[in-house]
């Protein structure tokens, strides 16, 4: 078309047509769903062989942590909005400060709702961002895009190599773009989408659940969960105060009751549990062993002289 330039999908393997799927327009409600899903039973197992990939980008994120750096995401669309879903969840869960795990996405806030036209086209735009947020060489910035060639996250990406961060690409493309800059290149291949070019099926299930890992084992590494249990859990409605208590109540084996006279008087999760669980008194104390050990509450208690 006159005045538009051309991309050149046709290597892509996520706008390929789904053999499988050419007859899903003439089926019921239970046929489509079967395919759909008999096509994502696929994703688990293409991850599993990129594990130690997604696990060296997850060494830098703990690495940017201790530094005092940050995670960042920056993508585009529906690997915008993914980073964007998986940051805004850290802070709750792991009580981080809003500022340690971020989502870019281009077009800003207001694309996480609706798509900006041409925003993920708009290099410009990428390095204006990233400068707004004051990206270091502490950071880690990571690119998600299926395509692995949206020009919004590559410019980002060029820009964090620029500066000295860590970076890395999430694609479900192969030979990617954006794989071939960044520092570290996670290309989980989720092969033809069942309609054509629609990343937000298995591509964007398979960019949901690495971001899943990333932000979960790093998290845990930083030590916001002893055993299985978020001890990092923020309180901040009924459902997480309750889930605070039960925490306290499962590792302590106290009532709730004391459990929640403790909260009360230690202010948070983990210091409540080492409090019940050493007996050592002192909030000063508790916050030396903490600091001491980054947080991490077996290594804490451990220190401090007791069995966990």
């Amino acid at each position: 078309m006159e005045g538009i330039a051309m991309v050149d999908l046709s290597k892509l393997t996520t706008e390929k047509r789904n053999k499988n799927t050419y007859d899903i327009d003439s089926l019921d409600s239970l046929g489509i769903i079967k395919k759909i899903n008999e096509e994502d039973k696929q994703i688990a197992y293409e991850i599993e062989k990129h594990l130690e990939e997604i696990a060296s980008v997850i060494d830098d994120v703990v690495k940017s942590f201790l530094e005092g750096g940050r995670l960042i995401y920056i993508g585009a669309g529906t690997s915008g909005r993914l980073g964007i879903l998986d940051a805004v969840e850290c802070p709750p869960t792991f009580s981080v400060d809003f500022e340690q795990v971020q989502g870019l996405i281009a077009g800003g806030e207001r694309a996480f709702i609706k798509a900006v036209e041409g925003a993920e086209d708009n290099k410009e735009l990428a390095v204006k961002d990233l400068k707004a947020i004051n990206l270091s060489d502490k950071d880690t910035l990571i690119g998600l895009s299926a395509s692995g060639r949206t020009p919004y996250v590559v410019s980002g990406i060029e820009y964090g190599n620029k500066i000295g961060a860590k970076t890395a690409s999430i694609a479900t493309s192969l030979n990617s773009e954006i794989g071939k800059i960044a520092k570290k290149k996670i290309e989980v291949v989720t092969g033809a989408e069942v309609l054509t070019g629609s990343t937000r099926l298995k591509s964007g299930t398979a960019q949901k659940m690495i971001l899943n890992m990333i932000s979960t084992a790093s998290m845990i590494q930083m030590g916001k969960v002893y055993e299985n249990l978020m001890i990092d859990v923020n309180p901040t409605n009924e459902k997480l105060v309750a889930r605070a208590l039960s925490i306290i109540q499962d590792i302590t084996k106290v009532e709730k009751e004391e459990a929640a006279l403790k909260l009360k008087r230690y202010k948070t999760v983990k210091k409540t549990i080492f409090h019940l669980l050493t007996k050592e008194e002192s909030l000063e104390k508790i916050d030396y062993y903490l600091n001491k050990n980054h947080g991490h509450l077996r290594k804490a208690i451990a220190s401090y002289g007791k069995k966990c």
